[in-house]
């Protein structure tokens, strides 16, 4: 059979030896990888970071076969994360959960306050101005949700009494919802700007005005998958902070990545998503405590337990605090220098 295939035995040998090796490795590498699925609740800025580790190959790198998952909606994103399936969610709903008993924690965030505008239809150019009118919000009990009730507590509006919280869906539900007069405003993130200029609304009120500190959105697990998975957060988390930094290296890299997920080419809305992320997001993404006592303070009157929860309760910084001690971070800044 040797003779008949054209090739010396000696170089047959190699070539063998070769293919195994290498068909070998293939199979080593495969069992090393660690699949996991990752949630996401949101076509927005605040989520690119959860793309870009995907694509650029940095859940791989820290051995992790990742499938990252699209959920309409926080709420639905933190019933996912609730139910187990998937185990880590990038989400900023988890002080109600936890507050129900649920287990989820953040160990990780990516925001220290609600960075959405308020825009309307023309006519309406002030906040006060939406008193008997439709607020578009994702979801009852998503971040857009939670950012509605404290802007209009801000501005003495009751909300479902003075403004009418109506979901409707995500951000091109919520403009095409403008558009046909269903509601008369809502909340978009940054990147979601551009487009509702160009459909002619106005921009009423940027909630950083504000100056409020408000845990947002975060990297949320179960205490239950910390005990029995905790490498494999690790390596998540690693990946969550690697792409961070990554973004503000590989600034068009981390574009052609967004505009992939967010299905646009539109150079105004990739430039706004990735400007405002890289501007923004912390590289040392500890949550706030302070934020989330703000939350608590502000659910407490609707829910009891909320008065004599403690805001570490809702939290796992050790993981964080590890990467510290291992020189993450160092590391990281010397790979992606500023």
């Amino acid at each position: 059979m040797l003779a008949t295939s054209g090739l010396p035995m000696n170089t047959f040998l190699f070539v063998a030896v070769v293919v195994l090796r290498l068909f070998a490795g293939t199979i080593a590498d495969g069992q090393e990888l660690k699949k996991i699925k990752i949630g996401y609740p949101a076509i927005s800025y605040n989520q690119i970071h959860i793309w870009i580790a995907k694509d650029a190959g940095i859940y791989r790198k820290h051995g992790l076969d990742a499938e990252v998952i699209f959920f309409r909606g926080g709420q639905i994103a933190t019933q996912a994360l609730v139910a187990g399936d998937p185990p880590i969610v990038n989400i900023g709903t988890v002080v109600q959960a936890g507050l129900q008993g649920h287990d989820i924690v953040l160990i990780a965030s990516s925001e220290s306050a609600y960075n959405y505008s308020v825009v309307a239809r023309p006519g309406i150019s002030r906040v006060e101005q939406l008193k008997g009118k439709r607020l578009g919000v994702s979801g009852f009990g998503s971040a857009s949700h939670n950012a509605s009730l404290i802007l209009l507590k801000k501005f003495n509006l009751e909300a479902n009494k003075d403004v009418a919280l109506v979901v409707a869906g995500p951000t091109m539900e919520r403009l095409s919802a403008v558009d046909s007069g269903r509601i008369e405003a809502t909340l978009l993130t940054p990147s979601e700007l551009p487009r509702a200029r160009r459909q002619g609304l106005v921009e009423v009120y940027d909630m950083l005005e504000l100056g409020i500190e408000v845990q947002g959105n975060g990297f949320a697990t179960s205490k239950g998958f910390i005990r029995s998975q905790r490498e494999t957060v690790l390596s998540a988390l690693r990946s969550y902070v690697e792409a961070i930094y990554f973004i503000s290296k590989n600034r068009d890299e981390s574009k052609r990545i967004a505009g992939q997920y967010m299905r646009t080419t539109e150079q105004d809305v990739l430039d706004a998503t990735v400007d405002w992320f890289i501007k923004r997001v912390s590289k040392r993404p500890y949550p706030t405590l302070k934020g989330i006592q703000y939350l608590l303070d502000e659910l407490a009157p609707k829910i009891p337990q909320a008065k004599s929860a403690k805001p570490e309760q809702f939290t796992d910084l050790s993981l964080l605090q590890q990467l510290e001690k291992e020189g993450f971070f160092a590391d990281m800044a010397k790979r992606y220098p500023s």
